[in-house]
């Protein structure tokens, strides 16, 4: 039987009480200590120094991590520079065969890693098993695929690998992340030294458990751990060849200044502010959904993530409506829990910037919003939050502030919108709602991002590029375009 208007929204205003679903552990093993991964085996660090890495949800210590000084860089820098000899020669069909069998023992091991990338994390147990950990095994299988391929890649131009590669990747994708530069890198002949971020290495540490378990030749992937110094010891060591760095706009102007006339090749991938844009003839439903999974997803953690909405002014207040109904229905807690929608923020020092932007917000004269949202006890946590009333000249509309917090402005024209969402030194992503394809082509065509999307928003796949402009830094991960920057064409 049909139900009424009025029935439909008393429906939608009703909560629902989840019973707790928590994720299986006992199929993990995290070890107590971990050294590095240096030459195809794990060893003790010169530096003879640890760090615990922990638990964000629950603050409590997961295991200590090596940090790695000056020798063991050296070493694992000198480690990939031997292997590059053999591998770079090495028959492609014979390196695709690694990739192929990387990508499918992360298939197989797909359970362990979205847990311990949740633990280590923070972030909901169902993005882990259902973004992360998929789009990690696929990113493998696709450069696997391009590895015997170079030549029709590049056509009329004859390849040739780099060297020793040096990477430093962030804490919000840890996994994810690690594939997007490894993979290419392996596939076009060079080797690796990687740093993983030092909040979050624990799912590194287990690919190199992977490593082993695929035979890959020792040397070909090494993994260093530490903190800021590690990586820059990495990153000027002169054995390196190819510097690839995510992480915030700060530090990638210092990396560049310190490789300028280095020779060195270099490809940054920075910080955003993204502009999610809704016309007044979107789907409303649909872009509600969206801009939830643009700037919710990972809690906010995502340098791409929709973080700024511009909505057309004769819809404003409908969507905003919806909008925050939406919001008190997302689910805060456990991230371990499968229920969960929204998990632990990654670290107290996030979370401290956060809270000091938002604060910023509040005193700037911005409206703030948060539902109805019981924080637990311990850990790290920020409810989802909504600012409306923004200025663009707010430190809200205009700094990166890499957690689950929205920026409202609105808009009258298309050209307005266009003017709004390119006043940013960013350029990374943007997103566009609306029922015309032309409107799509005609704003994708005028904004300043290195992503645009239409009607969806935080979509990825291995064969599409992606990187940003402006502040957001330059060159690609993904797609064909992933593997120019680690090769030379002659």
């Amino acid at each position: 039987m049909a139900i009424t208007k009025r029935q439909a929204a008393d429906l939608a205003k009703q909560t629902f009480d989840y019973a707790p679903a928590p994720e299986a552990i006992d199929h993990v093993r995290i070890q107590p200590r971990y050294g590095l991964f240096i030459g195809g085996k794990m060893v003790e660090p010169h530096s003879k120094k640890r760090f615990p890495t922990i638990n964000p949800a629950t603050e409590q210590k997961l295991s200590e991590v090596a940090e790695a000084d000056a020798i063991d860089v050296g070493k694992a820098v000198s480690a990939a520079g031997t292997a590059f000899t053999s591998w770079s020669r090495m028959a492609p069909s014979r390196r695709a065969r690694y990739l192929f069998r990387i990508s499918r023992l992360i298939q197989e091991r797909a359970r362990e890693l979205a847990v311990v990338e949740t633990m280590d994390g923070g972030k909901p147990i169902k993005e882990s098993r259902d973004v992360d950990i998929p789009l990690s095994a696929a990113h493998f299988f696709y450069y696997a695929g391009w590895a015997d391929k170079l030549e029709w890649a590049f056509p009329n131009r004859r390849p040739r690998p780099l060297g020793v590669a040096g990477q430093v990747i962030p804490w919000n994708f840890p996994l994810l992340m690690l594939a997007w530069k490894i993979a290419p890198a392996l596939a076009a002949g060079n080797t690796v030294v990687l740093k993983p971020a030092e909040t979050t290495p624990l799912s590194a540490l287990l690919f190199a458990e992977i490593c082993q378990q695929a035979e890959l030749p020792a040397g070909v992937v090494n993994i260093i751990t530490g903190a800021g110094k590690t990586g820059s010891l990495l990153v000027s060591h002169p054995g390196v060849k190819k510097v690839a760095f995510t992480g915030s706009t700060e530090v990638g102007k210092l990396i560049q200044r310190s490789l300028a006339g280095s020779g060195k090749r270099l490809t940054l991938e920075l910080g955003g502010k993204a502009a999610n844009i809704v016309f007044e003839d979107a789907p409303l439903d649909q872009a509600v959904e969206g801009i939830v999974n643009g700037i919710y997803f990972n809690q906010g953690h995502v340098c791409c993530a929709g973080s700024r909405l511009l909505v057309q002014e004769s819809i404003a207040k409908p969507l905003l409506e919806k909008l925050k109904q939406r919001l008190s229905t997302l689910r805060l807690g456990d991230p371990l829990d499968k229920n969960t929608d929204i998990g632990a923020i990654n670290s107290k020092a996030q979370l401290e910037k956060i809270q000091a932007l938002v604060e910023s917000g509040i005193e700037e004269g911005a409206e703030i919003y948060q539902p109805e949202c019981k924080l637990p006890e311990r850990g790290y946590w920020f409810p989802p939050t909504i600012f409306t009333n923004v200025s663009q000249s707010y430190r809200i509309a205009r700094e990166e502030i890499f957690g689950p917090v929205l920026s409202v402005l609105t808009f009258r024209t298309p050209a307005e919108a266009v003017e709004k969402a390119n006043n940013t030194p960013y350029g990374l992503s943007a997103g566009v709602w609306t029922d015309k394809g032309s409107r799509i082509l005609w704003m994708a065509e005028r904004m300043r991002a290195g992503v645009v999307w239409a009607n969806t928003f935080n979509r990825f796949d291995p064969t599409s590029p992606f990187g940003g402009y402006k502040e957001s830094g330059y060159g690609r991960e993904g797609g064909v375009h992933g593997l120019l920057p680690y090769l030379e064409l002659v």
